[in-house]
C-alpha cells in the first residue's frame, strides 16, 4: 500500500520523457506549416496606411455585415445547437453516435458543398425554396443567406463541445434535485446548465470566430453585393480578383482577421485556467 502510494506521488513529480530526437523535425515543419503562411501577411502590411485601409467606407461595411451576421448566426447556434446538445447527451449510444457524425459533417465537407446543399433545399427552385417564393419569400443572394450559411459550418463548434461537457458533467446532480422536487426547467436552468457553462461558452466563442470568417459556404449560396452580402472574407476575395475594396484594404483585413482570431483564442485560454482554479 505505502510502496503504491509512493509510486504515484513520484509519477505525480516525474517530468514527462522525452519523445525521439528523430520526431523533433516533422515536428518543427508541422508547426511551420501552419505559422509561417500566417506570418508572411505581416511584412507585407504597409503600417503606415492600415488605420485608413481598415477604417475605408468599403471595409467598414464588410467588418459590420461580418460581426452582425456573425453574432444573428451565433444567436441561431444557440437556439438550436443547445437543444440538440442536450438530446444528443442523453440518447441511446447507438442514436447518439449517428447524430454526431451527422452534426459533424460540415466540419469535413468542403465548405462550398454545404452551400451548394442550401442553394438547392432554399433557392427558388429547390425543394423549400419553391414553396417559399409562392409566399414571396426569397433567402438566396440575401443577408439571411449569410446568416444561414454561416450557422450551418458553425454550430457543429457549439454542438461537439457542448455535449462533450454534458457528458463529462453526468446526470447524478440532476437526478438528486429531481428527487427533491424540481422540475424539469428548474433543473435546466439551475443544475444542467450551470455546470456545463464552461463547455457552452468555449462553444459559442468558436462558433462565433467560425462564422466571421466563413466564405465557401457564403460565396454560393449568398453571393458577394457590398452592404448585402460581402462580409470580410468576401471583401478580401473580391479585392484580390481586382474589384471591391483595394488589395490594401484586404490585406489589411486579413492581418485584421488574424488578430481577432488570436485574441478570442487567448482570452479563451486565459478564461479556461481561470476556471480550472
Amino acid at each position: 500500500m505505502a510502496s503504491s502510494t509512493r509510486s504515484s506521488r513520484g509519477d505525480r513529480g516525474t517530468a514527462p520523457r522525452p519523445l525521439p530526437v528523430l520526431l523533433v523535425v516533422p515536428a518543427v515543419l508541422g508547426l511551420a506549416a501552419v505559422l509561417l503562411p500566417l506570418a508572411a501577411l505581416f511584412p507585407r502590411v504597409d503600417w503606415a496606411t492600415f488605420p485608413a485601409a481598415i477604417t475605408s467606407p468599403a471595409a467598414l461595411t464588410a467588418l459590420s455585415l461580418s460581426l452582425r451576421t456573425g453574432l444573428a448566426a451565433m444567436a441561431c447556434c444557440l437556439l438550436l445547437g443547445v437543444p440538440l446538445a442536450l438530446y444528443m447527451s442523453r440518447a441511446p449510444a447507438r442514436l447518439a453516435e449517428v447524430l454526431r457524425i451527422v452534426v459533424t459533417l460540415p466540419l469535413v465537407l468542403p465548405p462550398l458543398v454545404g452551400g451548394m446543399a442550401l442553394l438547392y433545399l432554399f433557392g427558388v427552385n429547390g425543394y423549400l425554396g419553391a414553396v417559399l417564393t409562392m409566399f414571396g419569400i426569397t433567402i438566396p443572394f440575401s443577408t439571411v443567406a449569410v446568416v444561414m450559411a454561416q450557422t450551418f459550418v458553425a454550430m457543429p463548434f457549439l454542438v461537439i463541445s457542448l455535449e462533450g461537457a454534458l457528458r463529462t458533467a453526468g446526470t447524478r446532480y440532476e437526478f438528486v434535485a429531481a428527487t427533491l422536487g424540481a422540475g424539469r426547467w428548474t433543473v435546466l436552468r439551475r443544475i444542467t446548465l450551470p455546470l456545463v457553462m464552461p463547455g457552452l461558452i468555449a462553444g459559442t466563442v468558436l462558433a462565433f470566430a467560425r462564422a466571421v470568417g466563413e466564405f465557401g459556404a457564403t460565396a454560393l449560396f449568398a453571393g458577394n453585393q457590398p452592404g448585402v452580402t460581402q462580409t470580410m472574407p468576401m471583401a478580401i476575395y473580391t479585392a484580390f480578383n481586382g474589384a471591391g475594396v483595394t488589395r490594401d484594404s484586404a490585406l489589411a483585413l486579413a492581418v485584421l482577421l488574424v488578430v481577432v482570431s488570436l485574441v478570442i483564442l487567448l482570452a479563451l485560454r486565459d478564461w479556461r485556467r481561470r476556471e480550472a482554479w
